[in-house]
């Protein structure tokens, strides 16, 4: 029986109102990757205001591996609602806050003693991490890479990459920020190998500290084990193990940023697993909260603790709300068979993306980790020319047809698959016929 279920053309009568509503009233500067009004979603389905269900690939940009309203995370929020909503942990503590930092110091790799900060978003995140580096090392400078995404505040938009989309006007940008190559093996040089190829990466780092910065003053470096906004892109575990290796020369903090990869996206709970590096800070948020704000940066105790006393925190961060919704997504998450169920969502989702290749005119490259998984769209498969209007008329044909799908990658040529990790193989191999429907017609009218 099919989950999609289309009674109106997408956007119908009642989301187009909404959408006019929208550009009315909401500054223009807020992106929408779709024209699709949402009313209630459950698990992988949502369904709009004109009635439509549709199925999510999207998964709130990675956001829900615990998909929609997961029934004992609602169940959680609303009893802690009746109870306490939120007092601020500057005030007074609340033992949701303290529980959750239990369990993800436990839960995170290494073993040693950690402690954990918890905020809003990934951004914050991010920047109490850096924070918590420069005051545990003294030093300033922080190394990130060419394709990174960490965020939109001044200084995670200082560290991400991708210029045009979310930089542009955005100066001046903070300082000590250092920028190196990071592997991308489908747009490596012509006639180097995979193996010479990462080789060169990790001599291209070590280079950074002598041209570009010394390492005495370096307080962090910060990477995705996968990229994520920069399409995808694993970092082979060499080159992990590279930074790895320089971080302990060095005195310098790991920070492993798994705001998109965590809580199970990768088919492991986290992505450096798939590596077996041990950072020594790690940040996490999206699915943390099965879709609620809440962020964590879990590290190493003596670098989390080395800021001065009021020099970390925030009003709202770590609600009651918050942490118990997050308590209970990382308890679902942890179960063997939720991981298992994302690993074998993973391999179908790969092997349909490359069976695509055979008939696909524009598949440069099919890559991921687990089930997050990416095609990337060129018009020239030689010169490798990135092909974004394929990849927005394939976006937007899916969502007439069902299924609400996200571009991703430097050229905004790459369209994503991040489907709550709860999703039936049913219900995604009929959003997997509905995107190679979507490719075909991109390819015949946009090329």
């Amino acid at each position: 029986m099919s989950a999609i279920h289309l009674v109106t053309e997408i956007p119908g009568p009642k989301s187009r109102a909404i959408l006019a509503r929208r550009a009315a009233a909401v500054t223009c500067a807020l992106g929408r990757a779709t024209d699709v009004v949402i009313e209630r979603a459950q698990a992988a389905l949502v369904v709009d205001v004109d009635g439509n269900t549709l199925i999510d690939l999207a998964g709130g940009i990675g956001m829900l591996a615990t998909g929609h309203c997961p029934p004992t995370v609602v169940a959680a929020i609303a009893e802690q609602a009746a109870k306490l909503i939120h007092p601020c942990a500057l005030v007074a503590t609340y033992e949701p806050y303290v529980e959750l930092c239990e369990v993800l110091n436990a839960i995170t790799p290494g073993d040693f003693a950690k402690k954990t900060l918890l905020a809003n978003s990934g951004s914050e995140a991010v920047e109490n991490a850096v924070k918590a580096a420069r005051s545990f090392t003294k030093r300033q400078a922080v190394l990130c890479f060419e394709g990174a995404y960490h965020g939109r505040t001044l200084l995670t938009l200082s560290l991400t990459s991708k210029y045009g989309l979310f930089k542009q006007g955005m100066g001046p940008y903070a300082p000590e920020i250092y920028r190196v190559p990071a592997p991308d093996l489908y747009r490596r040089p012509k006639g180097i190998s995979e193996p010479d190829y990462i080789s060169w990466c990790c001599d291209q780092l070590e280079r950074a500290m002598v041209a570009q910065v010394d390492p005495a003053a370096l307080a962090a470096i910060v990477i995705e084990p996968v990229q994520g906004e920069g399409g995808f892109v694993p970092m082979p575990a060499q080159f992990l193990r590279k930074i790895r290796d320089l971080c302990t020369q060095h005195g310098i903090v790991f920070i492993a940023d798994e705001v998109q990869t965590g809580f199970g996206r990768t088919g492991t709970l986290f992505a450096v697993e798939h590596s077996g590096v041990v950072p020594d800070v790690m940040v996490t948020a999206k699915s943390l909260g099965a879709g609620m704000p809440i962020s964590a940066t879990t590290g190493r105790a003596e670098i989390m603790d080395a800021t001065h006393v009021g020099g970390a925190g925030g009003t709202y961060g770590g609600s009651p709300l918050t942490c118990v919704a997050a308590l209970e997504a990382v308890k679902l998450i942890t179960q063997p068979a939720f991981l298992a169920h994302a690993q074998a969502l993973g391999e179908v989702m790969r092997a349909e993306l490359h069976r695509w290749r055979s008939w696909s005119r524009t598949i440069g490259d099919v890559r991921g980790l687990g089930p997050m998984m990416l095609i990337e769209l060129v018009s020239d498969h030689t010169a490798k020319t990135p092909a974004p209007a394929v990849t927005l008329a394939a976006i937007r044909y899916a969502y007439a047809h069902g299924v609400i799908l996200m571009r991703a990658g430097l050229y905004s040529n790459c369209i994503r698959l991040m489907p709550p990790l709860v999703i039936t193989e049913a219900e995604l191999r009929e959003a997997l016929v509905v995107v190679a429907d979507a490719l075909r017609h991109a390819e015949e009218t946009a090329t």
